[in-house]
């Protein structure tokens, strides 16, 4: 499980800063040579992750809202290349820890 209020910060300073600060290590913000998106990549118990700004031209739903103003950062298992986790505004959430898509919430029916 991963520590979403580290994302979460993470995320926050990745969108307002040229550091991000990560367990006691500064590290450097930097821009995809494409389309200049802020990007940072940090170890946390020993995994490799990647935070990166969305691109607020793209379709998606994460594109949609970068568009009406909210930050997104996504976070990738560098190793594994696969994103783990989203943040929106600081609010960082992990990928799979919802309800499964079809099956009602627990406690209703």
């Amino acid at each position: 499980m991963l520590d979403t209020l580290l994302l979460g910060s993470v995320a926050k300073q990745l969108m307002t800063a040229d550091e991000v600060e990560v367990e006691g290590r500064r590290l450097p913000v930097r821009r995809t040579s494409r389309q200049g998106l802020r990007t940072v990549t940090f170890s946390v118990e020993g995994l490799l992750y990647a935070a990166i700004e969305r691109n607020p031209g793209k379709p998606s739903r994460w594109g949609e809202l970068a568009r009406s103003g909210h930050q997104v950062v996504q976070f990738k298992d560098v190793q594994a290349n696969r994103f783990v986790a989203v943040a929106v505004d600081g609010e960082a959430k992990e990928y799979g820890t919802g309800k499964k898509r079809g099956q009602p919430a627990a406690g209703r029916d």
